[in-house]
Formats: C-alpha cells, structure tokens, sequence
C-alpha cells in the first residue's frame, strides 16, 4: 500500500510541476492577467476538470506561482549572504555583503523577469494575495534586515539622521519589522529596499534604454551608496 502511496504522490508532484511550468510560459507570453486554467490544461493535453483536482481556481495556481517566485528569489538573497558571510581571510564587510545580497536579487530577475514581474510588477486584476505569500516575500526583507542587524550588533551603525516629523511612522516600522534596531535604520531599510526594487524593475522594463548603458557596475554603485544609507559600514563594493 505505501509503493501504490508513494507513487501516486510522486505522480501528483509531477503534474504539478509540470502544471505550473505551463502557467510560467504563459506568463511570458500572455501576461498574469490572462492566466487561464482551461489553456494551460489544453496544452499539458488534459481536461479542465482533471487539472481542477490540482488547483481550484485560477487564483489558487497563481498563488502557487507567486510563493514560488518569492522562495526563489529568498533563495538567492540568502544563497548571497551566506557566501559573502563565509568568504575568506575574512568575512566582507557588512556593506559589501549588501551589495553582494542586492546583486543576487538582480539576477534572479534578469533570469526570470515574468516571474518578477508577477511579485513586484503591477497588481493582477481580481487577485488578492492570501496569507500563504506573506511568509516567503519576507524573504529577502528579513536577510537585509538581518545584515543591518548584525552589522549594528558588530560594528556599530552610522544611523541616518530622522525628521521629527516621521519619527511616529518610523518607530510603529521599528515596532513590527525589528524591535531591536534603531527607528532610523529601519525606516531607511524600507526606503532602500524600496528603492533597490525600483533600480531592478527600471532595468528590466526598459526605463533605462538609451540612459543606462553599464548597468551592473550602476546597479552596483547605487546598492552601495544604498548600504551607506542604512548605517552599514565598509565602503562601496567595486
């Protein structure tokens, strides 16, 4: 009975990956928007009905597709630090780090810009995100927050100077996002993964044709003075 389990399960995660692969290529072509149920079934050569048992709806697939472009581009983000933490004689330092997590999201997009365009594009249509993405895009949140905090709990931080006025917002960020850290720092956090978000999606939607000819050594030059911005020490990475 466990070999017959076995194989059924094993023959669900197939159709399922290849379910989704389907749905990726139709997002390349046809955008979220027009994702539909009945033409990825169609080209896998299956009936709607059969392809319903493995997502309900259209917005069940595409919340499969966002978690999974969420755990990806964590992935690299933490594929980054983790090498940039263990590099030798010696570990970088914390602002090179964060350029080395920044370059990591970059190119993920660049090798997969419909699926970023799905997470940090514009909003589909009729979708509304359930709680199950909530956790895997805080992915690459949470490595950043996490660099900021060691660095302060190493070295020290050069905390941006705050407006009085957006002290109030600044500390309920702090509160929620990372207690331990100064309102400061974190309001500068979101404001620079705010802005890394926008270098990589000028980039990849064109806003940089004939302005930007040497875009990685401006992606990184600007991720550097990013990690300046939020009190990380050590300089610009090359």
């Amino acid at each position: 009975m466990s070999t017959i389990r076995g194989a059924r399960e094993r023959a669900r995660r197939e159709v399922t990956a290849a379910i989704k692969d389907e749905a990726r290529k139709q997002l390349a072509v046809e955008g979220a928007a027009r994702l539909s149920l009945r033409a990825v079934a169609r080209e896998l050569g299956m009936v709607s009905s059969a392809l319903y048992r493995y997502f309900p709806s259209r917005d069940d697939l595409l919340t499969a597709l966002i978690v999974d472009a969420y755990d990806a581009i964590g992935e690299a983000a933490e594929g980054a630090r983790a090498t940039a933490d263990r590099a030798r004689p010696a570990p970088a330092p914390y602002a090179v780090r964060w350029v080395a997590v920044a370059c990591a999201v970059r190119q993920w997009a660049l090798v997969h810009p419909h699926e970023y365009a799905l997470i940090y594009g514009s909003p589909v249509p009729g979708y509304s995100a359930p709680m199950d993405t909530v956790g895997p895009a805080s992915r690459v949140g949470r490595v950043l927050i996490g660099l900021v905090r060691d660095a302060s709990r190493a070295d020290g931080l050069v905390v941006p100077p705050l407006a009085p006025e957006l002290r109030p917002e600044a500390e309920r960020m702090a509160a929620e996002l990372a207690p331990d850290l100064p309102p400061a720092a974190v309001a500068a956090l979101v404001a620079a993964w705010a802005q890394l978000s926008g270098l990589i999606s000028f980039e990849l939607f064109g806003q940089f044709n004939r302005v930007v000819e040497a875009r990685e050594v401006f992606f990184r030059q600007a991720a550097g003075g990013l990690a300046r911005s939020v009190g990380l020490r050590g300089g610009p990475a090359g």
